[in-house]
């Protein structure tokens, strides 16, 4: 159960609804993700919801790295995916484990992001994105050798997205666990 209840929609400030519009940044490169058959993130989106005004500030940000990333959906899944098994993140597992499959990623490689950057099933890239992600949660730096993998195929932009996709999962992450937010299981629309 969670350590503060969330607001259920109909409960939410109206401040709240400005909020969630932030999700989607003014030049976005993707759509949003599908929720059609997939869970709801209620629980964070209520929890969110006793503070309208951070969550604009956090969703303006999350969407520019959702869906304004120079990364492909597939780089930014891998990412998002080896955070929250880095961190125990059931929660963010769950919402993007069906994001990932949309992003081309296989049944196999999603388990493989579990295990890290090791695993066979990665090309050099995929391996130093998975890298990463270690290297942030772990020290807040990136070593010289992914970097080197990194900015030999990344642009600044690129890199810069990398950094701070991990970062923003991060967060979400520290909070859905502080909070001890639980999976949604209720379908999308």
């Amino acid at each position: 159960m969670a350590r503060v209840e969330p607001l259920r929609p109909h409960q939410f400030p109206k401040e709240m609804r400005s909020a969630l519009a932030a999700l989607v940044p003014p030049e976005p490169r993707y759509p949003m993700p599908n929720a059609e058959w997939q869970p709801r993130p209620l629980g964070m989106l209520g929890t969110f919801a006793h503070h309208p005004r951070l969550a604009r500030a956090f969703f303006t940000f999350n969407g520019q790295v959702l869906l304004a990333t120079t990364l492909t959906p597939r780089q930014r899944e891998i990412l998002i995916l080896r955070v929250a098994a880095r961190r125990a993140c059931a929660y963010l597992w769950a919402e993007h484990a069906h994001l990932a499959e949309e992003a081309g990623i296989a049944a196999e490689e999603v388990a493989g992001i579990a295990s890290g950057p090791a695993e066979s099933l990665f090309n050099q890239l995929d391996a130093a994105l998975l890298s990463a992600v270690d290297e942030i949660v772990t020290d807040g730096l990136l070593t010289d050798g992914t970097w080197a993998v990194l900015a030999a195929e990344f642009d600044t932009q690129q890199m810069l997205d990398v950094i701070f996709t991990v970062g923003a999962y991060e967060a979400v992450s520290a909070m859905l666990r502080s909070f001890e937010i639980e999976p949604d299981g209720s379908p999308g629309p």
